[in-house]
Parts: structure tokens; C-alpha cells; sequence
């Protein structure tokens, strides 16, 4: 009962440490981590507003479907899935090059909703199931935004599955120094930070 109640204790120390940003590596101040954080790009599900300047007819919002398209007037179906708003900008002003005299206006692409971003936290967590943070997240994040681990987890055996091609690519992570606020220097160094579709398993 003893060693229950000390295991409960390190876990909420070690939450209360991550929500004020102690230690700096599992949740790094927005400022400091956006520098290294690669642009966003849209996923299956994402919620997209089109703004054809000076055409309110071709002012709109669409959403992602399952197979990374969208249809768009005048244009037809666009591929979105894996690109840049700038990418999807730069395909509806080809689309409706036909349909000016002279030069297409403005078009602008901003994600609304990253509903697509979604991440699986499975195994020994609290709450495991499916994140739709609207962020990015490392490893830590995720099991936290999940309950954290229960009293007996391994947290030195933490797996990340990722969806590579028609297979997975497993990448193992060892959190439980960490959690107990005696990080090593590879964790110092940064953890890995999560990417769409990819599922955590907390053994």
C-alpha cells in the first residue's frame, strides 16, 4: 500500500513539474519550441476557408475527406493531403487560370479546424484512447494529455507506432528518469515529437 501511494505521489509531482514547464524538455515553452516545429500540413479531416478575393461566391469552407481530397468550384477535386496552404493556393489559382480574362485574384488557404491531427495514446494510461489536440505534441505530452501512466506502467519500454508506407516503423522511448525529475542528457536533448496517425503504447 506504501509503494501505491509513493508511485500516485512521483506521478503527480511529475505532472505538476510538466504543467509549469519543469523540467524544460517535456514541455518547452511555445516560444521556444515553435522554432523547430515543422510547418503544419494538412491531414485527412482538417477543416480548410477559401477566400477567392473579390469572388464571394468562391469564398467557402470545406473539410478534408478520408481519401486527402476536396472539391472546389470551377476547380474540381484537389489534393490537399501532405501540402502546404501555400501548395493548395498556388493548385486552385492554376484551377481557375481558365475562368479569368486576366489574372486570377488572391486566393487564400487557412486551416479553420486541424481536426485531422489526431493521435492514439493505448496500454497502461488512464484515459488511453484517440487526442485531437490542435498542437503539436511530443511523446510526454501525449501520455499526460492521456491521465499519465497508471501505477504500473512501464515508462521505460513507451513505443511510438508510425504509419510508414503499407507497414509501421516502431521507435522505443525510455520516459521513466524523466518522470521522476532525473533526466538524462539524451532527454535534454529533446523528445520525439508525435506526427498525425501515429499511436503511443504504454506497456
Amino acid at each position: 500500500m506504501k509503494m501505491v501511494v509513493m508511485r500516485a505521489l512521483a506521478v503527480a509531482g511529475a505532472a505538476a513539474s510538466i504543467a509549469t514547464g519543469l523540467p524544460a524538455l517535456a514541455q518547452q515553452p511555445a516560444a521556444g519550441r515553435s522554432a523547430t516545429l515543422p510547418p503544419y500540413r494538412v491531414n485527412p479531416g482538417d477543416e480548410l476557408e477559401i477566400y477567392v478575393w473579390g469572388e464571394e461566391r468562391l469564398q467557402r469552407s470545406v473539410r478534408v475527406l478520408p481519401d486527402g481530397t476536396f472539391s472546389f468550384p470551377l476547380v474540381g477535386r484537389v489534393n490537399a493531403v501532405g501540402k502546404l496552404p501555400a501548395d493548395l493556393e498556388a493548385a486552385i489559382s492554376k484551377g481557375l487560370a481558365s475562368q479569368f480574362r486576366d489574372q486570377v485574384p488572391q486566393v487564400t488557404v487557412s486551416i479553420r479546424t486541424p481536426a485531422g491531427f489526431q493521435v492514439s495514446v493505448i496500454g497502461k494510461v488512464r484515459a488511453p484512447g484517440s487526442l485531437t489536440p490542435g498542437r503539436y505534441l511530443n511523446v510526454l505530452d501525449a501520455i499526460f494529455l492521456a491521465g499519465g501512466p497508471t501505477d504500473f506502467a512501464n515508462t521505460n519500454d513507451v513505443l511510438i507506432l508510425r504509419k510508414q508506407g503499407s507497414g509501421l516503423a516502431p521507435t522505443r522511448v525510455r520516459l521513466s528518469d524523466l518522470i521522476k525529475g532525473n533526466p538524462s542528457s539524451r532527454d535534454l536533448a529533446g523528445l520525439p515529437e508525435l506526427q498525425s496517425g501515429d499511436t503511443v503504447v504504454v506497456p
